[in-house]
């Protein structure tokens, strides 16, 4: 078990699939690093949950129930999450996602043929860069190799506003660059 020192004290976390009564802890973390400031040095969500929590809750909830890997990482209190859908429940969602991306011309599509999207990482902003988003992935990576998954993808913004934390931690995974997707969401055209 890693420890993690937060202001002098030292923390144990555990990572485990997130239940509908840590909801309220991944709603404290999420509205943390998403809200209207978007902080391209520390992280952060593209989604604005201030202004609507409730949305949020349910939805959040809805994917805790549906989904094999969400997960919380805790020490007491919920510290971060990770929401990761397999190629079948992302398509459910994102029906036309392989083929709005702009592919590598050295990416091998067959890697598309089963995979893991990890569609949001997110650590307490007063937690990051401190191995709790490393131990999200560490589980994840576990129980993906044990339905024999081994191809993962994650998406960072890099526009408008750059998420540098995000891409520092892919190439801390070792992450590579597959391809670029373009989205508008409301009313901004994301990369």
């Amino acid at each position: 078990m890693k420890e993690v020192v937060n202001n002098g004290k030292i923390l144990t976390p555990v990572v485990r699939k997130a239940s509908p009564d840590d909801i309220n802890g991944i709603m404290d973390v999420a509205l943390s690093v998403g809200n209207s400031q978007k902080s391209h040095e520390s992280g952060f969500l593209m989604d604005d949950y201030a202004g609507e929590t409730d949305y949020y809750i349910e939805k959040f909830t809805k994917l805790i129930n549906e989904l094999d890997h969400f997960y919380v990482v805790e020490d007491g209190l919920i510290l971060g999450f990770l929401i990761a859908y397999c190629k079948d429940e992302w398509l459910h969602y994102n029906p036309t996602w392989i083929d709005d991306i702009i592919w590598s011309p050295e990416f091998d599509m067959k890697n598309t043929d089963r995979f893991m999207l990890v569609d949001k990482t997110a650590i307490h902003k007063d937690l990051t860069a401190r191995g709790l988003g490393s131990l999200l992935y560490d589980s994840l990576i576990h129980d993906i190799k044990s339905e024999d998954i081994c191809d993962m993808f994650a998406e960072t913004l890099i526009s408008p506003v750059p998420n540098f934390a995000s891409l520092n931690f892919r190439i801390k995974q070792k992450y590579s660059l597959a391809g670029v997707r373009y989205e508008k969401y409301k009313g901004i055209l994301y990369t």
